[in-house]
């Protein structure tokens, strides 16, 4: 059943058109089917009750009996009929044709509209990334984080929400970049973050992990990402807490709930940190809970 209910919820308001238009196709063949069977029957009968009981050996054209009458126009009924359904209603109508013409051109529409607004996001944060490297050629050092009301950031080393835009800005912000993250977070990924340069934060001198750059502290991994302008640090707790003071820029995706947990992010210090840019989004179906993407620059 379960199956069944995940299966029914992807038919698409098109699938399901075409649904409706194949059973109604079905069941117009089955009321021909039915004409057929009593055409053949009544006319049968028809034509003996004549023989019967109205019979006349000689007949001009006009003076059939009621019976031939009867068959002849049932017989065109039929063939009416045989026309509606193998002819005229073989294929989809007009009016359908140009209502899904209408659909998928809103659709393209609307698809047009959302790569336009990505595009024009990323352009702008290319600018200003741009912008600010100028003012300072050093790397743009960025903490990326999603933290909840009351600041928390996960539980039992796992994420606590699935929010598939956060996820999707996480990568278009980290692509292509250094991500300097602590232990634990490297080992609750099931693995190495793709088209990134992974760098992992331990105490453990012997620690080896895959795909990933190991160091032994905040200081190692900013070398060897210093060839990086914008390397990313995405966590947990302690790198948070210990990377806060040296990072130019904060990409904090604020989760507009209270929520418990282990992991917390550091309370962000307005006389050291300017908001410069927020854009709010709302729950739906691929996301749980209504959240804010919010941009800190420090205050120099």
């Amino acid at each position: 059943m379960l199956f069944k209910n995940k299966n029914s919820s992807n038919i698409n308001e098109d699938q399901l058109a075409l649904i409706e238009y194949a059973q109604a196709r079905i069941k117009s063949k089955k009321k021909l089917f039915y004409h057929f069977s009593f055409f053949i029957i009544g006319s049968i009968t028809s034509l003996l009750a004549n023989l019967v009981f109205d019979y006349k050996s000689e007949l001009t054209f006009l003076e059939y009996s009621w019976s031939y009458w009867l068959c002849s126009l049932w017989l065109l009924l039929l063939l009416f009929h045989l026309f509606n359904v193998y002819v005229k209603n073989k294929f989809i109508g007009k009016k359908w044709e140009k209502e899904q013409l209408k659909k998928l051109v809103e659709k393209q529409q609307i698809k047009i509209s959302e790569i336009k607004a990505e595009l024009e996001k990323e352009a702008r944060i290319i600018a200003e990334s741009e912008l600010y490297s100028q003012k300072n050629p050093k790397s743009l050092v960025t903490l990326i984080a999603a933290a909840s009301e009351n600041n928390v950031i996960g539980k039992d080393n796992k994420l606590i929400w699935h929010l598939s835009d956060d996820l999707k800005h996480f990568k278009d912000l980290t692509k292509g970049h250094f991500v300097i993250m602590g232990r634990k977070t490297f080992e609750s990924m099931p693995k190495a973050l793709p088209n990134r340069t992974n760098v992992v934060i331990t105490r453990k001198l012997d620690y080896k992990a895959e795909n990933a750059i190991v160091v032994n502290s905040l200081e190692q991994a900013l070398l060897e990402a210093k060839s990086d302008k914008q390397p990313f640090i995405i966590g947990g707790g302690e790198i948070y807490k210990l990377a806060i003071e040296n990072t130019d820029r904060i990409e904090l995706t604020r989760v507009h709930t209270t929520i418990e947990g282990d992991a917390f992010f550091p309370e962000i210090n307005t006389n050291l940190w300017q908001e410069v840019s927020s854009e709010k989004r709302f729950k739906d179906d691929k996301n749980e809970y209504d959240f804010t993407f919010y941009r800190y620059n420090k205050i120099k």
